[in-house]
């Protein structure tokens, strides 16, 4: 990569035009992170870039991935969106959703790979990305500074807020196709507008992005009301193994479950939600054996005065997984009563340590 051109300064902010007069400018309103500014320049200076999240990929994943393929073209770049597993059903409605690509290996001349929501490489499954420079922007809990560059905000709703920053930063167009994914991010990976962390601000962003052109009521739709068939049938199979342990409830599927219901892993995507959403409940846990006998766990917890403070993200980094206060998952051994008492272990002494 080039070496980044020095910065000139207007009225005290940092501004660099390029050479297509593609300016880079502060936030209006919002001081701009030197972690930022950072990766902006390196943007600039480069051509091609790889864009990639984590596997299973999710609502915040996808939406930004979109966005920041969209402000790199803006920028006259060259950009590459790559995930190692495909879309669910629910996301391939957004705009340029056909230019995220499926692959297992990724290879070719970057400049850098940008990853988003990512403690590691490894989170991505993607081989071929431990030679390349990478730019790191997160906002999880879980989030470690392992790129060549790093910004993570753990006070962003989303990582989709993050790159709408950087939009603004760059003096980019929140297009009505933009506005569209960002949005996305915002409204799934804040649970609805139901987890922790939401402020004033999101709901200014949410604002924003609906003057730029999102439509709440058709995004809502289409990501919560346009569930394959399968899921419900599957939703069936784990409601009925519910069980609850004063605060605590979980539920599960087996492999078997889903091969006789003929679900995707995309249909176990909120399931846990439902479990969630019992009154008195203040953490849940949905378990689903892999064909490989192991168990991936999604975790949540409520916020407020009824869920505590219990920190799922905290109990999944301990067991080598992540994500956020109210949100997280990790994979563990099975069989899956083994998976299930560990967890509920964990759970257990989170609940006795708040006096719950």
């Amino acid at each position: 990569m080039a070496s980044p051109q020095p910065l000139r300064f207007a009225n005290g902010e940092p501004s660099v035009e390029t050479e297509g007069g593609f300016s880079l400018a502060p936030e209006a309103g919002v001081g701009v992170a030197p972690e930022m500014l950072a990766i902006l320049r390196a943007l600039q200076d480069g051509e091609r870039f790889l864009v990639c999240s984590h596997s299973r990929p999710d609502g915040d994943a996808i939406g930004s991935m979109l966005a920041m393929g969209m402000l790199l073209q803006q920028m006259g770049k060259r950009a590459d969106l790559v995930t190692a597993d495909r879309l669910p059903p629910v996301y391939r409605g957004l705009p340029g959703a056909g230019e995220i690509h499926t692959v297992m290996r990724v290879h070719g001349l970057y400049d850098a790979a940008i990853l988003l929501e990512c403690d590691g490489l490894e989170r991505t499954r993607l081989r071929g990305l431990e030679s390349m420079y990478v730019i790191n922007i997160d906002h999880h809990a879980s989030g470690k500074p392992f790129g060549a560059l790093n910004w993570i905000d753990r006070h962003a709703c989303s990582v989709g807020e993050l790159v709408h920053r950087m939009v603004r930063a760059a003096g980019a167009t929140v297009t009505p196709e933009m506005a569209t994914c960002l949005y996305t991010t915002l409204l799934t990976d804040t649970g609805g507008f139901c987890y922790g962390g939401i402020q004033a601000n999101t709901f200014r962003l949410a604002a924003e992005l609906t003057e730029a052109g999102a439509d709440p009521v058709s995004v809502a739709r289409d990501i919560y009301f346009a569930n394959p068939f399968s899921k419900m049938v599957l939703l069936g199979r784990a409601l009925s193994t519910l069980r609850r342990e004063g605060a605590l409830i979980w539920l599960w599927v087996t492999h078997d479950d889903m091969m006789e219901t003929g679900a995707s892993e995309e249909d176990c995507e909120g399931v846990v939600n439902y479990a969630l959403s019992i009154a008195g409940v203040k953490a849940a846990v949905f378990l689903r054996e892999l064909p490989e006998g192991r168990i991936r766990l999604s975790l949540r917890s409520k916020t407020g005065d009824e869920g505590g403070h219990i920190n799922v993200a905290a109990i999944s980094e301990r067991l080598g997984g992540g994500g956020h206060e109210n949100a997280a998952g990790c994979t563990l051994d099975g069989p899956m009563k083994r998976a299930t008492e560990e967890i509920l272990t964990e759970l257990r002494r989170e609940l006795d340590a708040h006096g719950a």
